[in-house]
């Protein structure tokens, strides 16, 4: 809550108790749950945690879920034992007055796009964890986008796809080996509704293949301000093994996944037509969506009577490309006859031939041996292209630069927006009430400006690092919980079941690790030296706990073996009480640990990180970075705002650079880190850690908020894109 926004009145709480009758306080608060404007609203979660503590806990935290347990009576009754109805009120009067809000920057700033929005398309969208249809990094970040353009009023239509049994939930065996669970999600307690179109009806769209028809249905859900529309192809018409097409995330072989991106890009801008929304910019995340492009230039073509090559240079103009990874093998690829299978009619009415089709995929047009690139086709179909980072920029421009063999590698047409978190989201609610009492009035309103965190610096270093105390020792009890109940799964002892219930200590030094299990992420990197390691974590005076968690893709066989390293490190006395492993990662666990935390951990090699965000949520809550200079930290990192694990250069043997960087890592880790969390005055307080903890606070909670990143792509692209005024900043 800002300082701009006062508490209920006791008038309104009594014109609650007379007016309110179980029925409108029953649909007040289902109103309240079908937005998902409450996931950033601590005050309404701590309203739905408060119905019922132990069901909010084991429904995922799902609202909806929650109050299809309850009548409108004994809601009725359970809010008048907790006094709860002004509290209702408040939220719901909240929520109507934001979505009714037009006072805000998009207003301002990124008029042209009023009518005409910007479709933001994306494999995936991490929201929250009552909404399973992400798998990681690039879902939360497509969360947090959509998010900040809502709290922005940047007018924005999301387009992505409905899994049904979402990501995999892990869990491990005995032998701390990954296993994997689809669970089938239940619609109705998913916060969404069927879309209507222009006629009244649901949208369904129909996408032609050269073995018959595919169909989806469309799904609409509130995200704040924006509307995500979700296709869904568990509808009647398609072919058993079509109907399980959306079931899971990133799974089955290349034909689900091209069947898969087919439905979102040209599914996805059929769905826009019937809906009758005319995008002035198509924002792709990633190459997943970038058949939306052939889509759109179809549509110019029908309905304009233009060519081919006029159609495709207009909609190239409207197209803005962010790539997301440095990985080769994080490029989705298709060989010619999985692409005229699918694309084949849409070849047709494009009046193009397969070799022209199949040259769009290819870095070289005409050579046959190549195949289909979706991230290739996605460049060469759009006019403003970014990498997620400046690092990652110069990677990138380097990567592809046989795409444009007349420039020199510096005017390759990839800039960079480096990416950064939604604040309301990763926030703990116990350091938001710290910063109302120091910040300035509606620093919400502006917080990916600088002068919005400047009173950080005005805070007493006692009462920030009792927040954070407060905050670690919350962590700890969920880590407790989560690891014994783990143990019990597994069947183990009572007495294994017991010391997880009493694992860490809240004055030892924490750090925190979590991450996908890609084994550039060199998860293990900290294992590099065993004797070391059990020095660290055990010295007698400045010992050290770790706490790791992450998923490995089900094919990833390198991944899971990392995991299975890790997590039976639990197994050797000398780390049994210094090194835990969390199972099935997923934004709950996420937001424990990197809010309380010490030191967040991040040892990939150089330069294959392009972006990473984790470190930056850690950011927000007093979490200091230890981390290679790559992705965001190489421009985030000033010396005296967190930790650096080597010096930004990397050997041409990847052996050696590990090498480097395990021992620059146990260096960084004994002579910086430890000694100074250990360093007390006469009150036992760190204050060269806290200092620290402030500098990095103010120097990058702003510069590194989604709500700078959109006002970014809403500035150097949404709005040329669109016909509006262009400020370049960093792209090219």
């Amino acid at each position: 809550m800002s300082h701009t926004e006062a508490a209920p009145s006791q008038a309104s709480h009594k014109l609650s108790l007379s007016e309110l009758s179980p029925q409108t306080l029953y649909d007040k608060c289902v109103a309240l749950a079908r937005n998902l404007w409450w996931t950033w609203h601590p005050e309404v979660i701590n309203l739905f945690r408060d119905l019922d503590p132990i069901r909010w806990r084991q429904l995922d935290h799902n609202p909806i879920a929650l109050l299809s347990e309850f009548t409108p009576e004994r809601l009725e009754m359970r809010a008048a034992e907790l006094v709860l109805y002004s509290r209702i009120n408040y939220a719901y009067r909240r929520l109507k007055e934001y979505m009714a809000n037009t006072h805000t920057w998009g207003r301002t700033h990124a008029g042209v796009l009023g009518g005409k929005p910007v479709a933001y398309f994306s494999a995936e969208f991490g929201i929250h964890e009552s909404v399973p249809i992400y798998s990681g990094g690039l879902g939360v970040l497509s969360g947090d986008h959509i998010k900040s353009a809502s709290g922005l009023g940047v007018p924005l239509i999301a387009i992505g796809l409905f899994y049904d049994q979402g990501y995999f939930k892990q869990h491990l065996d005995l032998d701390a080996y990954q296993r994997e669970e689809y669970l089938d999600t239940k619609v109705e307690n998913v916060p969404m509704e069927p879309a209507i179109g222009t006629d009244g009806k649901q949208v369904n769209v129909t996408i032609e293949t050269r073995t018959g028809e595919l169909h989806a249905k469309v799904w609409l859900m509130h995200v704040g301000r924006v509307k995500l529309y979700l296709l869904d192809c568990d509808v009647e018409g398609n072919s058993p093994e079509d109907r399980e097409l959306t079931s899971r995330l990133y799974g089955g072989d290349h034909r689900t996944r091209i069947r898969q991106e087919l439905v979102l890009g040209v599914g996805g801008v059929k769905a826009l037509a019937a809906l009758g929304i005319s995008p002035g910019c198509y924002h792709l995340n990633e190459g997943h969506s970038a058949f939306a492009t052939l889509e759109a230039i179809r549509e110019r073509m029908s309905n304009d009577g233009m060519s081919f090559d006029s159609a495709l240079r207009d909609v190239a103009q409207h197209t803005v490309f962010t790539t997301h990874t440095p990985v080769p093998a994080g490029h989705d690829r298709f060989d010619g006859g999985l692409i005229e299978e699918h694309l084949g009619p849409l070849r047709d009415e494009l009046k193009i031939s397969y070799e022209q089709l199949m040259g769009l995929g290819r870095v070289e047009p005409h050579n046959e041996g190549e195949s289909f690139c979706m991230t290739v086709i996605a460049l060469k179909l759009s006019r403003r292209a970014n990498a997620v980072s400046c690092l990652h920029g110069y990677v990138s421009r380097r990567m592809w630069a046989h795409l444009w063999p007349w420039r020199v590698e510096e005017e390759i047409p990839i800039g960079h927006i480096t990416n950064g978190v939604h604040v309301p989201s990763w926030l703990a609610w116990q350091m938001l009430q710290l910063y109302e009492r120091n910040f300035p009035a509606g620093w919400l309103q502006r917080m990916g400006e600088h002068e919005a965190w400047k009173g950080i610096h005005q805070v007493d270093p006692g009462e920030l690092w009792e927040v954070h105390y407060a905050l670690k020792n919350l962590l700890l009890a969920f880590v407790r919980r989560r690891v014994s109940r783990q143990c019990r799964r597994r069947g183990e002892s009572d007495a294994v079941v017991e010391a997880a219930r009493n694992l860490f200590d809240p004055n030892i030094l924490t750090i925190g690790f979590a991450r996908r299990f890609a084994t550039y992420k060199r998860a293990d990197l900290f294992m590099s030296d065993m004797e070391r390691l059990n020095a660290l974590v055990n010295d007698e005076d400045r010992p050290v706990q770790i706490v790791v968690a992450g998923k490995a893709h089900p094919a990833d066989e390198p991944g899971k073996q990392l995991i299975k390293k890790i997590a039976n490190l639990r197994h050797d006395e000398r780390f049994a009480n210094r090194v835990v492993y969390l199972e099935d990662y997923d934004i709950n666990v996420c937001r424990h640990l990197i809010q309380g935390v010490d030191v967040w951990l991040n040892n990939p090699r150089r330069p294959l990180e392009a972006s990473g965000t984790s470190g930056q949520k850690a950011v927000l809550n007093g979490g200091l970075n230890c981390s290679v200079l790559d992705g965001w930290w190489a421009e985030a990192y000033d010396g005296s705002n967190g930790f650096a694990i080597g010096t930004g250069t990397t050997h041409v043997s990847d052996q050696i650079t590990d090498e480097r960087d395990a021992e620059s890592l146990f260096q960084v880790l004994e002579k910086q880190v430890v000694p100074l969390f250990y360093e007390r005055d006469v009150d036992g307080l760190p204050r060269g850690w806290i200092q620290m903890m402030m500098n990095s606070i103010g120097s990058l909670a702003w510069r590194f908020s989604a709500h700078r990143m959109v006002m970014d792509y809403t500035k150097s692209a949404y709005l040329p894109a669109a016909g509006g005024v262009s400020c370049d900043m960093s792209l090219r």
